[in-house]
């Protein structure tokens, strides 16, 4: 539903698009055959406005598509509501380290043949009632299908589903597997036909990020073979249609997102074989220009070979020091710039950046302000910076960036508290990278991975984090960074999870920023080494094409890169 290309493209709202950008740069980068396919989002999700007291607001993205992309000839049709609706799409080329690409089509509803409503239907990213979402969705999946099928991509194809958004697309498919006889005479064998072309990632243990649409809502959308064919498939439930239960149903791969995460969505969907890889980053967009050039001059193979930077033991670390030192001046003077306050680059800088929701709690380093102060006065001083967006509807977000500014107000004098708004991937890459300490505090086990810690990571900045998603996996404790509470086994313990923040910071992270701080530059060293090496998208993007793509003893094998594009021709 959402991929960030480019900082200049309004197509994302955070981590998960982030993530669909960066897995089509590592599929460039390894000449993997890939497309991606996705909405154009004409108003974006939406520009953060905050006052004084941190009270957001929203207005809408101006931008125009013709700027930055291609337009496609083909223009597809769908139904809708019993009425044709036209789609077309925009091109816009991932490029990777070498000269391959690997195209990513936006699909638009903006068509003048189309009424006034349904040409809106491709604006607003994660907006909009069930009528519009469900819309949306059939725009994805069935339109997706059909540009795909549009611009020449024919052959043995695997369409990896993110989340259950594009899962119309597996009736699509049926569809057209049973094109002769109509979806009502579908087979077993029609159904696996279809499931040898499905890969589903679930991204999420919260059930907000689950899709689901009254059957009043869908019968109104859909075709009436459609409607039959989705209860057919057990995936309509309690007067709903379950998206992501119709794209577990059509899958033949299932996967979470890190190793905890897979235990616990095979908890919530007992029925299935879910396995787990581990998300990553980008290795070259989210390692900063200092470390870049650090890199390219003591690791000369890790743009090609990410594992290689496991050799980052190897540089010594007055090397590392000195490069994290001119991260942070680039991330103060763009703070600065922001707000017009100038941050001292010698204080211990806390970040902590993600979507404003109560469950990834943002505000539980308050938890006690007093104690905050105390350690800032006695063992050293200490500035945090926030960023994140709450979604329009989210109030309980929403308050919680307010609660934020009041911490802030109230620790003034003795803590900087800066929240930047409007949080982007241009200022996610200043502030994984020039931050000392990145904080995560989410509600186990609802974290199913999370990435802004690995981003991170690419720029030695080790994490203080509750031991959930890919911490699990990413945690050893004073080499990586440090753990909040115990492990996801003890049970959620809020209480217990700030008391350890505190201790974490008050008795190990300040004194050994201020009294050793070459100890903090080692540990800096050792989170490139073993996470930066690690918890990339080449190695995520390697796993998918071998455990999911192209397993071994299915009797085909990985076609070459370019493939697809030379049967397009």
């Amino acid at each position: 539903m959402e991929v960030g290309l480019d900082p200049a493209l309004p197509t994302y709202s955070g981590g998960l698009g982030v993530l669909a950008g960066d897995t089509l740069r590592s599929a460039a980068d390894l000449r993997v055959p890939m497309v991606g396919v996705s909405l154009l989002h004409r108003k974006g999700y939406f520009r953060q406005h905050l006052d004084a007291s941190g009270r957001q607001t929203e207005s809408p993205v101006e931008w125009h598509p013709e700027q930055h992309l291609q337009a496609v000839a083909p223009v597809v049709t769908i139904t809708l509501e019993g009425r044709p609706v036209k789609v077309r799409a925009w091109q816009f080329l991932v490029r990777g380290i070498a000269s391959d690409t690997v195209p990513v089509y936006l699909l638009d509803t903006a068509l003048p043949d189309n009424s006034p409503w349904d040409q809106a239907l491709t604006d607003h990213l994660y907006v909009g009632d069930e009528r519009y979402r469900l819309g949306q969705e059939v725009v994805l999946g069935m339109g997706g299908v059909a540009m795909l099928r549009a611009l020449g991509y024919e052959g043995e194809l695997h369409y990896h589903m993110n989340e259950g958004h594009s899962a119309l697309l597996a009736v699509a498919l049926l569809e057209r597997q049973t094109a002769s006889r109509g979806l009502a005479s579908a087979t077993d064998e029609d159904l696996d036909a279809v499931r040898a072309q499905c890969i589903f990632t679930t991204h999420t243990p919260v059930p907000a990020g689950h899709d689901k649409f009254p059957l009043p809502v869908v019968k109104k959308t859909l075709n009436p073979a459609y409607t039959e064919a989705l209860e057919a498939a057990q995936c309509c439930v309690d007067g709903t249609l379950n998206m992501t239960y119709l794209a577990l149903f059509f899958s033949r791969y299932i996967n979470g997102v890190a190793m905890r995460h897979g235990e616990v969505s095979r908890d919530m969907f007992p029925a299935y074989p879910i396995n787990a890889i581990t998300n990553g980053v980008h290795a070259v967009t989210w390692t900063c220009a200092a470390f870049r050039e650090l890199f390219d001059r003591s690791i000369a193979q890790w743009r090609a070979d990410n594992i290689y930077l496991r050799y980052a033991m190897d540089i010594p670390l007055h090397e590392i020091e000195k490069a994290h030192v001119q991260a942070k001046r680039d991330l103060l003077t763009e703070v600065n710039a922001r707000t017009g306050v100038q941050l001292d680059d010698t204080v211990l800088t806390i970040g902590y950046a993600r979507r404003a929701t109560p469950y990834k709690r943002a505000d539980l380093l308050f938890t006690d302000v007093e104690r905050l102060r105390r350690m800032a006065r006695t063992i050293g001083p200490l500035q945090v910076l926030y960023a994140g967006k709450a979604h329009p509807k989210d109030t309980e977000g929403k308050a919680m960036i307010q609660r934020i500014y009041q911490a802030a107000a109230t620790l003034a004098e003795d803590v900087r508290v800066l929240y930047l708004e409007e949080y982007d991937m241009a200022l996610a890459q200043q502030l994984c990278a020039g931050v000392d300490l990145w904080l995560n505090t989410p509600r186990q086990p609802q974290e199913a991975s999370g990435t802004s810690g690995m981003k991170a990571a690419m720029n030695g900045v080790p994490s203080l984090s509750v031991l959930d998603g890919w911490w699990i996996e990413g945690h050893i404790e004073g080499v990586t960074g440090w753990s909040i509470g115990g492990g996801h086994e003890q049970g959620e313990d809020p209480s217990g999870d700030s008391a350890s923040l505190y201790d974490k910071l008050e008795r190990v992270i300040l004194p050994l920023f201020y009294g050793r701080p070459a100890g903090f530059v080692e540990v800096m060293r050792s989170t490139i080494a073993l996470n930066g090496s690690f918890f990339n998208t080449q190695r995520m993007v390697s796993q998918y094409v071998t455990n999911a793509y192209f397993p071994a003893g299915n009797g085909r094998s990985a076609p070459p890169g370019g493939a697809l594009r030379e049967q397009r021709g």
